[in-house]
């Protein structure tokens, strides 16, 4: 299959240029102006939009294994392609929790049949699996997840010595959940007595709160400096946190320090910890209700400043979809997260429209700097030689989010009744044109990443 892509603006290294690319195989053949007369099997012309390489979200809850009514593979993936997603790394998180090698090659085999994205696994550390998280293959698989906050199953580790071994002797990248287990049970009990069933709309910020995250990363960057690991923290909720963090760099597909050295440890925001904050618990209450809180909204603008000057590297979703149902129970029982992959790239252009963040940089932060850290191979950039991960947006188009146009299976979002003024027009997948203007080819699936490591 020929594909040529004619009159695009591209978005891609730091530079917005109008340019042709040609897609031969599922790669990027030439990007050079004046390609239309190349053989093509499809010719799109692209003038007035703007191509950006594919979003690669490195934080994703698909929900199978084992909690298939709220979401799957298939239906999650389609969601994030439909929204400019074309790689998708999973959580372990699943029923049974992906804490044995076997149990990890099956969340691989339902993504080889089902996911019209690319897609990675990561595999789950708990207590009591330390030598099967010793066998992960590097080359293989996206990291290691380490809860060091509660979550479902056997999967918070908070023994010192499994967490000492982990970081001394880890083969890869350390991926972690910081929230500190003993604050927030017991700032839970305290709110419990003091409120009961009655709780303020913000109680979550204040029991999940700015301490608990900030011991947490404090102690998970501790041992990452101490035994020289390579450790990535997630979904960073607090301006507290951003002090931990030096700025980097790319440079050569690598992130690195001011004096050339690798970052050792790198940061993730969320688009909900950028978009959302406290007083947003008055009107969504449940919905918004996720792990770590959204928090006040000085939390907010910290966190956006720290993607603009490098200390927090990539931009995620931690997209967890539950059913409605289930957030519409009282706030101790509603469960934590929310459904976010189909709009991620809306929300962050929505923000460059406004001026807040450059399109260089959010092609940067939702793509090169994904690829670069955690080493993904020939993805992450417009480049010839690379897989055709690709996506064409209308920044003159708009997007409005109701439950008729919503592709997770859950079939809600935090953002409906939103109007983004963008629209997703095309989606590629590995050169697979798996999405135009609302309709999707699933003729073709998505690959496995692989990882330069």
């Amino acid at each position: 299959m020929k594909t040529l892509i004619l009159n695009a603006r591209i978005v891609n290294e730091n530079t917005i240029q109008e340019s042709d690319v040609y897609i031969v195989d599922g790669h990027i053949q030439r990007i050079a102006k004046d390609l239309q007369n190349l053989p093509a099997d499809r010719v799109i012309d692209a003038k007035g939009t703007y191509l950006l390489p594919g979003v690669i979200d490195d934080q994703v809850h698909f929900r199978e294994p084992g909690l298939t009514y709220k979401a799957n593979i298939h239906s999650e993936a389609r969601a994030g392609v439909a929204g400019g997603v074309t790689s998708f790394m999973e959580m372990p998180n699943t029923v049974p929790n992906a804490l044995t090698q076997p149990l990890l090659e099956d969340k691989y085999q339902i993504a080889a049949n089902t996911s019209l994205a690319n897609y990675s696994f990561f595999m789950g550390a708990s207590n009591s699996n330390y030598d099967e998280v010793m066998r992960t293959d590097p080359t293989q698989v996206c990291g290691i997840k380490i809860f060091m906050g509660s979550s479902t199953g056997n999967m918070l580790v908070d023994s010192p010595e499994v967490l000492e071994k982990l970081f001394a002797n880890a083969p890869m990248l350390i991926a972690t959940h910081c929230e500190d287990e003993p604050t927030v049970r017991q700032r839970m009990e305290f709110f419990k007595e003091k409120y009961g069933d009655n709780v303020p709309y913000n109680i979550h910020a204040l029991i999940r709160n700015e301490e608990a995250c900030l011991i947490s990363s404090t102690f998970a960057s501790g041992l990452a400096h101490k035994h020289k690991t390579r450790l990535h923290i997630l979904h960073i909720s607090t301006g507290d946190e951003v002090s931990l963090f030096e700025v980097g760099e790319r440079k050569n597909g690598k992130i690195l320090l001011a004096d050339g050295s690798p970052k050792l440890v790198t940061a993730e925001a969320c688009v909900h910890h950028l978009w959302f904050d406290a007083e947003d618990y008055h009107i969504l209450g449940n919905k918004i209700k996720c792990n770590p809180a959204i928090k006040a909204p000085h939390h907010k603008e910290a966190i956006f400043q720290a993607l603009l000057d490098n200390r927090i590297d990539v931009i995620a979703t931690d997209h967890a979809p539950h059913t409605i149902e289930e957030k519409a129970l009282p706030y101790w029982q509603a469960p934590s997260g929310l459904p976010l992959i189909q709009h991620t790239l809306n929300v962050m252009l929505e923000f460059s429209k406004k001026g807040k963040i450059p399109l260089e940089r959010v092609a940067e932060k939702m793509s090169h700097a994904v690829a670069d850290c955690f080493q993904i191979k020939d993805r992450g950039y417009i480049r010839e030689g690379y897989w055709a991960d690709l996506v064409l947006v209308d920044l003159d188009g708009s997007t409005f989010v109701e439950p008729s146009n919503i592709y997770s299976k859950c079939a809600w979002s935090p953002f409906e009744g939103t109007n983004f003024q963008s629209a997703i027009t095309h989606t590629f997948v590995s050169g697979h044109l798996a999405y135009e203007n609302g309709n999707f080819d699933e003729t073709v699936k998505g690959k496995r990443l692989l990882f330069s490591r």
